[in-house]
């Protein structure tokens, strides 16, 4: 619990529920109900273990503050989160009211404890331990099953790890919604191709140059060397491939060489950092399993609008 001034505001409230949810309480010390109110908050702000923030302010000392809130009445709780009101109530409330009206808004403890074994899978990715890290993220996605973060970080690692089978059974149930998941259908694509090009020798890139060499139109073989280089991580060798494709005919193969060129795009762009990160840490997409400074993010960013745009341009 945290009691609140107009000097503190900024900081204990608007800042800090970019981190935490802030529930503010309205209150003044001759206001009955607030008395009632005031300890089940307590008590609520212990048992939800972190999960929110309790910030009480003194209506009667802190009148600005009820002024920048509209305050009519008292007790008011206002829910903030992202460093805005979300949510609010007026009156006394019960215990099981104010579980009903905090769960509403509220992560799980299964998302918290996912959303904590998942940043800790990307220190141990950090520090070059993928075992670890695969372990961190199953025990990530077994503690919140709906969290579609901790599934594809997940599955993005099983597949750079060569556990094709686990990650294709992971993937089943996000590529069957409608709309299809954009983030997911890529690991699909790429997964696909992957298995593909550790087929037999179909990763041998030099297989396929002598049929493109006599057939610049033989789609099928550059379709295929696309996915052998891959399996080299030739990521941008890869879309220029395609491209080749998709220049001589868009339509090809149902678009596949578009779908994949479009998969490659979507793993290599630079994951928005999270809220409390000072300096974006995770990598492009995933495709590489160790983190990247603020300089090569804007790198990896510059080469994906590029090759967006080349993609435009052999569209139009």
């Amino acid at each position: 619990m945290i009691d609140v001034t107009i000097e503190n505001f900024e900081a204990e409230v608007v800042a800090a529920s970019t981190q935490v949810p802030v529930l503010v309480d309205f209150w003044a010390p001759w206001c009955g109900p607030c008395k009632t109110l005031g300890p089940v908050l307590e008590k609520l702000e212990t048992d939800y273990e972190g999960r929110f923030t309790l910030a009480k302010i003194d209506s009667d000392q802190e009148q600005q503050l009820a002024g920048m809130f509209g305050i009519r009445s008292i007790p008011t709780c206002v829910l903030m989160i992202d460093g805005k009101p979300v949510d609010g109530f007026m009156g006394a409330q019960t215990e099981g009211q104010l579980r009903a009206f905090l769960d509403k808004h509220l992560p799980s403890a299964g998302e918290l404890a996912a959303e904590a074994e998942t940043d800790e899978a990307h220190a141990l990715l950090e520090s070059g331990d993928t075992a670890a890290a695969l372990q961190k993220l199953a025990d990530a996605l077994a503690s919140d099953p709906g969290n579609d973060d901790a599934r594809f970080d997940y599955v993005r690692l099983l597949i750079a790890t060569g556990g094709f089978e686990e990650a294709r059974a992971l993937l089943a149930e996000p590529i069957k919604r409608i709309p299809q998941p954009l983030r997911f259908e890529a690991l699909n694509q790429w997964l696909q191709a992957l298995e593909f090009a550790m087929s037999g020798d179909n990763a041998d890139i030099a297989r396929y140059d002598a049929a493109i060499a006599a057939n610049k139109r033989d789609f099928d073989a550059r379709f295929d060397r696309a996915r052998g280089l891959l399996a080299h991580s030739q990521w941008t060798l890869a879309m220029d491939e395609l491209l080749e494709i998709i220049m001589r005919d868009k339509e090809w193969n149902a678009q596949a060489a578009r779908k994949l060129f479009v998969a490659i795009l979507e793993l290599l762009t630079p994951p928005k950092p999270k809220k409390q990160d000072a300096v974006p840490g995770k990598t492009a997409g995933g495709i590489e399993l160790v983190g990247k400074n603020s300089a090569e993010q804007d790198e990896a960013t510059a080469m994906v609008n590029s090759y967006r745009r080349r993609l435009s341009m052999a569209l139009n």
